[in-house]
């Protein structure tokens, strides 16, 4: 059962989540020959200020006033 996990950040639409998840089934069914039904997709929403790139944040966190 294969898992693809995604991690992005916050702000896409509900509907734009089920479309990559149904095109990344799909071509995981059609290049690998996995049925739809063994592939799990999970969508992470990671917030800038706790995404490092060569650690460093890529964004401040938001103030905390």
């Amino acid at each position: 059962m294969p898992i693809i996990r995604v991690e992005l950040f916050p702000g896409r639409r509900a509907e734009v989540k089920a479309q990559l998840a149904r095109e990344l089934t799909e071509t995981l069914q059609r290049v690998a020959g996995v049925p739809p039904e063994a592939t799990t997709v999970l969508i992470t929403e990671v917030p800038p200020h706790e995404w490092f790139v060569a650690g460093k944040a890529y964004a401040s966190p938001p103030d905390e006033t």
